[in-house]
């Protein structure tokens, strides 16, 4: 175990305390956000692996509101991008812009120089500005004229998506969604979940004070730091390594796909299962976690054929299909 360490917050960085910092975030976001646990355990896997994170829903599902509880808890810094069709790149990573006191041109930081980056509605803008994004996701980096400036640390995208069935959306480009870590379906909320929210409304609830909903970082930087180092040392056998490849293989032959998992979704699966295996209090991988993570992590890096998608097939179908037809490993 770790040496534990101190932020200045005062959250410690030991791993074991780390991991119940980071399983306290259900209760704590759950102070704002009704019913919606599911995603944010997917958004906690992403910060533990630095991947990205896209949430589709329609609108009023709380993607928003659940983005910003999770900054709050975490005290991390975030900024919105409200995506538009006249949405220009440099709105995204900032630009020069000419100083006229000391007669030099200067870079404007974008708002994507924060921890957590809320790109609301990511599929409203065309593809060149969507892949404004691509570097600083990737290489958590800008580069303006010639000139790398890096992103801060932790840094995460989380883009919200509409369903590509509404008018004026762009749907991403492959190239963009395997990207992103994770892609998270956030639901209407069931009968009872939806009854509590209009209670809470009713006796006064603001969403846009989550202080005053008794929102509190119950985690820090530390935590999240001393937390990945954990997740780096969690074993994982040959056999499961062989699964997470036979389960992604098996994408690229079946006939409804017309692209299935990459190698990067093969990598993708196997830390995000990582994660989850030490999340649930073990330092080993088994099937179980692969199979927990594998529909949020490969749904979007699949491609189905148009008559399979005419038939009613889904990749969510697709996966689970294989899921069930994949030897597991004992």
């Amino acid at each position: 175990m770790m040496d534990p360490t101190t932020d200045n917050a005062g959250y410690t960085g030991d791993a074991g305390t780390a991991r119940a910092s980071l399983e306290s975030l259900r209760a704590e976001i759950a102070k704002a956000v009704v019913g919606q646990d599911p995603a944010v355990t997917g958004l906690v896997v992403a910060l533990l692996c630095r991947g990205h994170v896209l949430l589709e829903g329609v609108p009023g599902v709380a993607k928003t509101l659940l983005v910003r509880a999770l900054a709050s808890a975490l005290e991390l810094d975030t900024k919105r991008i409200q995506f538009t069709p006249d949405l220009m790149p440099s709105d995204v990573t900032g630009s020069l812009v000419y100083d006229t006191r000391s007669a030099e041109f200067r870079f404007q930081p974008g708002p994507v120089f924060t921890n957590l980056l809320l790109a609301d509605e990511i599929n409203r803008t065309p593809p060149k500005t969507q892949s404004s994004l691509l570097e600083a996701m990737e290489e958590r980096q800008v580069t303006v004229d010639g000139t790398p400036r890096p992103l801060p640390d932790p840094f995460l995208v989380a883009a919200t998506q509409n369903p590509v069935e509404y008018e004026g959306t762009y749907p991403l480009p492959e190239a963009q969604l395997d990207r992103f870590l994770l892609k998270l379906t956030i639901p209407l909320p069931s009968r009872q979940n939806e009854i509590d929210i209009l209670t809470r409304h009713s006796e006064g609830f603001n969403p846009r004070d989550l202080h005053a909903a008794g929102l509190r970082p119950v985690a820090g930087p530390a935590d999240l730091e001393a937390a990945r180092a954990a997740v780096a040392k969690t074993t994982i056998s040959p056999e499961i390594t062989a699964y997470v490849v036979d389960i992604c293989r098996a994408t690229r032959e079946s006939p409804s796909l017309t692209l299935g998992v990459s190698p990067r979704g093969a990598t993708a699966l196997l830390a995000t299962s990582r994660a989850w295996a030490w999340l649930t209090g073990r330092d080993y991988v088994i099937p179980d976690d692969v199979k927990a993570l594998a529909l949020p992590t490969l749904r979007h890096r699949v491609q189905l054929r148009p008559e399979a998608e005419m038939e009613g097939v889904t990749a969510d179908s697709v996966i689970n299909a294989i899921l069930a037809h994949v030897p597991v490993p004992r």
